[in-house]
């Protein structure tokens, strides 16, 4: 089957009125791309950002009425934006987004491979994740961060928290390191469903990890990772600091270089937060309770 792709290219102001536009014109998929090869940091806490120069791209039924939907086009957006409508020939998308996936080596004997492929050292620890929905897959440097100091701290014989646990990978990793327990949070259904999906994938027992909502009960944790973004840290600091008995350790994971003062400050009535590593611009939180 072939679709129609209607693309705006745009502003950050523009971006959203238009990516509503085509939605209540019937598109079965929106999405909305940097445009102008710009990084893109959450460094406003209590802001949403996009990027200066945004592509809003709208999927809709090859037969469509091209003529109609453009003169539909809000004249703002006609005027601040440039237009382009394409016919997207169907393709086996799904071996297409595999293709784009390999196995990623995180140390010595360490590897998170896409569930498809063969693992490249059986001997080691191998995380069989799909990319999907829930965000995690072990491609984003926060995610390797959290996933190298995990292991480096010897969650064997420990119980885990994982605070927006996304796909799962990081409570799954502790799991497989020997963690005997682990638990995983998330706000987003589909997270959960996605944390059970790869559980299972990489026959997990499932006695041993426990996802859910927030309000899921949890216990004092040996381990407590937390890998989301630093507006959300500063605001559950209460709650995951809670989750901490005598020596239990914290992971923080998600925030920029710039915003790592921040989240200490906000953990400080607890525990004493240290930069543990920084990479790619984003920092890792490392604090031990005494």
């Amino acid at each position: 089957m072939s679709w129609l792709q209607f693309r705006l290219d745009t502003s950050a102001e523009l971006a959203p009125s238009g990516e509503d536009w085509m939605l209540e014109q019937g598109a079965v998929a929106v999405t909305l791309q940097d445009n102008a090869d710009q990084p893109l940091f959450d460094k406003d806490l209590e802001a949403a950002p996009l990027w200066r120069e945004t592509c809003v791209t709208g999927l809709f039924p090859a037969d469509t009425d091209t003529e109609q939907l453009q003169q539909a086009l809000p004249k703002q957006l006609a005027t601040g934006s440039s237009q382009r409508l394409e016919i997207l020939e169907d393709k086996d998308w799904e071996r297409e987004w595999m293709q784009h996936y390999q196995p990623l080596q995180y140390s010595e004997n360490l590897w998170v491979v896409p569930s498809w492929m063969e693992v490249p050292d059986p001997s080691a620890v191998n995380i069989m994740l799909d990319p999907g929905l829930a965000f995690g897959t072990g491609t984003h440097p926060t995610t390797t961060l959290c996933l190298q100091h995990i292991q480096q701290l010897q969650p064997a014989g420990k119980i885990v928290v994982d605070y927006g646990c996304g796909s799962g990978v990081l409570a799954i990793a502790a799991l497989l390191m020997g963690a005997t327990r682990a638990y995983g949070i998330d706000t987003d259904p589909q997270a959960v469903i996605a944390s059970r999906d790869n559980a299972e994938r990489n026959s997990i027992d499932p006695t041993q990890l426990e996802i859910g909502l927030p309000g899921l009960e949890l216990p004092s944790a040996e381990l407590v990772v937390a890998n989301i973004l630093a507006g959300p840290l500063i605001h559950l600091a209460e709650t995951i600091c809670a989750l901490l008995d005598k020596n239990s350790e914290l992971l923080l994971s998600g925030i920029l270089n710039e915003q790592a003062d921040q989240v200490i400050q906000a953990y400080s009535p607890y525990l004493a937060l240290n930069v543990r590593e920084r990479q790619d611009g984003w920092v890792l939180l490392h604090g031990k309770m005494p």
